[in-house]
């Protein structure tokens, strides 16, 4: 039987796409087109997105200069598809990566590409971790999220997403994160007495992976004095240092890198969500080269380096990189983001109600997941699309293009203010 096929009608999606589905159940409009910060559906609705395709869309949608520099490459008959072959994107987004990234910083690494996804690349890390030190174990952090790839969720911390693997994850042990038990209590200082002590139960890791702001795991954001404390516990115990900066990364905490501000330098860097610019497919690990100890082909990938996204990777590096403007103002967007979300936490006389994150990359924490979910649909309703994140999904996410002007961003926050004081009025 024919599904007939209605303006923002989810029938289609309902009988024939998998119960995985999980944005769309979030957000039951059916959209057809964005441009910059705004969403529309098939029935003439604009929506405020302050969701940015969970941390993908940096640049907002559908960038003009980004698309142009894909289309004039599609019109040249630039290659596509190349599998790992040198091909003249490949090169240029390196050189240039090299050049605007890496050694303004002082930085130097080599380039892999794997598949197309974050969670490629966090497999391959992994992996090159425990081939390069000889050693098994990688040590994780609590409500660490770094995919659901078997290895990926054997470093990820939620049970909900571990529990549909179908086999225990093995190979990591999990360690409390920067405030875990609170504020005071520094828990790099156990970690270093379990790294310390031969008779902890712990095995010296190959690997210690980490996010300086976890994202799925509700915006905890790590302290500099503790993100350097654990490079100095790996630099003194060999042990390699892997930075996950998926979602954190790209400009989203200010600088390019979220770990600018701590100086770190780490052993490994996972990048994909924003790295093309444009929402295509791209994952990128940067491995200091002493750590290239692969032999040919050992790692591989039908589609690695997507080579039309590496052409709008390249743009977006040459539009939004070569000068410091847009860290400038992803900083000022942030203070005038965390500022209102006080007030909005303050305003709706919930005491549980706060604030945390860096960057324009924050979460209001609801305390439960209930409140939470009330008011993202009360958002949505209202025109302003956001997700939840945490533990419970007690955290509303704020990840709005870096790009959003000020009006929009004042009137996504208008709609949130308005839905926090509604549901905090009507929830005892």
């Amino acid at each position: 039987m024919p599904i007939e096929r209605n303006s923002n009608s989810l029938v289609a999606f309902e009988i024939l796409e998998s119960n995985v589905r999980s944005y769309s159940r979030s957000f039951p409009v059916v959209f057809r087109k964005a441009a910059g910060a705004i969403l529309e559906d098939e029935g003439g609705c604009e929506f405020i997105d302050f969701l940015s395709g969970a941390g993908v869309l940096n640049y907002g949608h559908n960038d003009p200069d980004l698309l142009n520099a894909a289309i004039q490459y599609l019109q040249s008959n630039g290659i596509v598809h190349g599998l790992d072959m040198a091909t003249s994107a490949k090169r240029d987004f390196m050189e240039q990566f090299d050049a605007i990234i890496l050694r303004p910083r002082g930085l130097t690494y080599k380039f892999q590409f794997p598949g197309p996804t974050g969670a490629n690349a966090v497999e391959a890390a992994l992996k090159l971790a425990r081939k390069s030190t000889g050693r098994h174990t990688v040590i994780s952090f609590t409500n660490g999220f770094h995919g659901v790839s078997l290895g990926a969720l054997a470093v990820t911390g939620n049970r909900y997403y571990r529990g549909a693997a179908g086999v225990p994850p093995a190979g990591a042990v999990f360690m409390p994160y920067d405030g875990y038990f609170g504020a005071d209590k520094d828990t790099s200082k156990y970690l270093d007495k379990v790294l310390s002590d031969a008779s902890s139960g712990v095995d010296l890791p190959a690997a210690i992976i980490l996010e300086t702001v976890q994202g799925e795991g509700g915006i905890n954001s790590a302290r500099k004095e503790w993100l350097q404390s654990v490079e100095r516990l790996c630099r003194r115990n060999g042990i390699l240092l892997i930075v996950d900066d998926i979602q954190a990364g790209c400009g989203r905490t200010g600088s390019f890198f979220s770990f600018d501000f701590a100086g770190l330098s780490p052993d490994i860097v996972v990048l994909s969500k924003s790295l093309s610019g444009a929402g295509l497919p791209l994952s990128l690990l940067l491995l200091k080269p002493e750590l290239d100890v692969w032999q040919p082909g050992e790692h591989s990938g039908t589609f690695r380096g997507n080579n039309l996204a590496l052409v709008t990777a390249t743009a977006a590096l040459r539009k939004y990189w070569l000068t410091e403007k847009l860290s400038q103002r992803v900083l000022e967007k942030g203070r005038i983001m965390s500022e209102r979300l006080r007030q909005i936490a303050q305003g709706s006389r919930n005491p549980l109600l706060s604030v945390r994150g860096r960057g324009m990359m924050l979460g209001l924490d609801c305390s439960t997941g209930e409140l939470a979910e009330k008011i993202v649909r009360k958002a949505f309703e209202d025109g302003l699309v956001v997700e939840r994140c945490g533990a419970e999904d007690q955290v509303i996410k704020l990840l709005p293009p870096l790009t959003i002007d000020g009006e929009t961003l004042q009137r996504g926050l208008d709609i949130l203010d308005i839905s926090v004081h509604e549901i905090s009025k009507m929830t005892p």
